[in-house]
């Protein structure tokens, strides 16, 4: 009885395990795209007078697209990247996820790569995360938000429908 048990849960398991691809199709932000959205949305901040950085990750969190505006101090670099790493962590934006968790903000602030700071969103297509937006640089994170936002409004049609 005792030899029948573990076989029984491994031919309970079997179908699952079959089910699972040894590929997976994964949807991944475009060089192109990444660089429209990191060009909108320093050029939204420049409309208003701010110098910023745009980094735009892809879904894994590794870097496709950081440009600096001349102007820009150099740590806006950094600031955006890691804002934009908070939003793939948490899948919304990261002003969002700052309201949402105070009580842990302390503690991630310190891990490689995340900054609970507003001023990043999710970068999503026909459903699916793809990659995240992070600006950095203009006086006070909303704002950097509202060039984030202006960016993805941007390019809101090619996200829609993008296959």
């Amino acid at each position: 009885m005792k030899t029948l048990l573990p076989l029984a849960l491994l031919a309970a398991s079997l179908p699952a395990m079959a089910a699972q691809p040894d590929v997976l199709p994964v949807r991944q932000i475009g060089l192109e795209l990444a660089r429209d959205i990191a060009m909108a949305a320093i050029e939204a901040c420049r409309q208003d007078g701010y110098n910023v950085a745009a980094v735009v990750l892809d879904r894994a969190g590794n870097l496709q697209v950081a440009l600096r505006d001349t102007l820009a101090a150099r740590h806006t670099l950094e600031i955006a990247e890691r804002k934009a790493g908070m939003s793939i962590m948490s899948g919304s934006g990261s002003g969002e996820f700052r309201a949402a968790r105070g009580d842990i903000r302390p503690e991630l602030n310190h891990i490689d790569g995340l900054i609970v700071m507003d001023g990043a969103l999710p970068i999503r297509a026909a459903g699916s995360l793809i990659g995240a937006v992070g600006v950095s640089g203009a006086p006070g994170g909303e704002k950097d938000a509202a060039c984030a936002t202006a960016a993805l409004k941007k390019v809101e049609e090619r996200l829609e429908f993008a296959l």
